[in-house]
């Protein structure tokens, strides 16, 4: 029995015109109206969610942190590892290549929705330390295990993934389930830069350097310690929206099942990249106690095994799926025909 049908229009068949009965198509002038505002409406909250997103950056100074060209060289330079892994992602894909400029908007709309994170994760900072104290625990730790798991890790990668749903959900090169990995790891990538470009903005003016005067060696000589954290951090948001964005993929091709496939990604996405919040400092200590490794060194070592763990987790779900597409491009239907039906949410 096909559920997706009205009582009617299953016994009817296709014989009987059914319209405004049990079926709907666009026909009169009031169907074409209502089209065209629901369309406008689609638009128009994209428009307004975009344009507080950039009104946001501006307010919290990432605007400047970006067209600054001393501060651009120094993000950039900490977005290169980022960059190489999302590379990885993209040529990892065995269906066709996703467009550039498909990942040009991705990555900028993961830019702009970072500031959405900025805002909550300012607003909720004391959350995790009032449950603590009502708890009777230990207010700095486990104020920060709460905040990291209940804040930090839901709430990035919810914005990173609506950087993906905001446009490339819905246009037709997201075409294979494994599309989704690509435009998560650009909306990672987007993420990551603005973090670090307002994380090395700030270093920067907390050590009282004049920007103006400094020079460039100023500059590097400053910015060049939190960079180079910030270029180890960086490939960790490519991997957990990278992830997230693999099960929105999923989920696109299982409608049925949409909503439940979408908040298992984020919940994955969320719990590898909370833990990574609360490990790192004490696995880099640890890290450095065993090894008598200076503390960037440990940090090293500690990002590498971590990120170096749940990257193979991602590796071994992309190419589970190049199996699955060769398998079934060798014995059956090519894959790369096959659409994924749209919803009235989607235009």
């Amino acid at each position: 029995m096909d559920r997706s049908q009205d009582p009617v229009e299953r016994a009817t068949g296709d014989s009987t015109d059914l319209y405004d009965i049990a079926t709907w198509e666009e026909r009169t002038s009031v169907d074409g109206l209502a089209v065209a505002l629901y369309r406008l409406l689609v638009a128009s909250t994209r428009a307004t969610v975009i344009l507080a997103a950039f009104l946001i950056l501006v307010g919290i100074g990432g605007l400047s942190a970006i067209t600054d060209p001393q501060i651009g060289a120094l993000t950039l330079l900490s977005a290169l590892p980022a960059l190489g892994l999302a590379a990885y992602v993209y040529y990892s894909d065995v269906t066709r290549s996703e467009p550039i400029s498909m990942l040009v908007v991705t990555f900028l709309l993961g830019v702009l929705t970072a500031t959405f994170a900025a805002v909550a994760n300012s607003l909720l900072s004391q959350v995790g330390q009032t449950i603590a104290r009502d708890f009777q625990l230990s207010v700095g730790f486990f104020g920060s295990l709460i905040f990291f798991y209940l804040v930090v890790g839901p709430v990035e990668e919810t914005v990173k993934l609506l950087a993906v749903r905001l446009y490339a959900y819905t246009h037709d090169s997201f075409s294979a389930v494994v599309d989704g990995a690509v435009y998560g790891a650009m909306a990672g990538l987007g993420f990551a830069t603005i973090e670090n470009a307002l994380y090395i903005t700030r270093n920067i003016s907390e050590s009282g350097l004049d920007l103006g005067a400094a020079g460039g060696v100023g500059i590097i000589g400053a910015g060049g310690t939190i960079t180079a954290v910030r270029a180890l951090a960086g490939p960790g948001h490519v991997i957990y929206s990278a992830i997230a964005g693999y099960y929105l993929g999923l989920a696109k091709f299982n409608k049925q099942h949409a909503g439940p496939i979408v908040i298992k990604g984020l919940i994955l996405a969320s719990l590898v990249h909370a833990t990574y919040n609360s490990t790192v400092g004490i696995g880099a200590s640890l890290i450095s106690s065993f090894t008598g490794l200076g503390v960037l060194a440990s940090f090293l070592v500690y990002v590498i095994i971590y990120d170096g763990i749940f990257g193979l987790y991602l590796v071994g779900k992309i190419r589970r799926y190049a199996r699955a597409y060769h398998t079934a491009n060798a014995t059956g239907p090519s894959a790369a025909s096959l659409g994924s039906e749209t919803t009235e949410f989607e235009d």
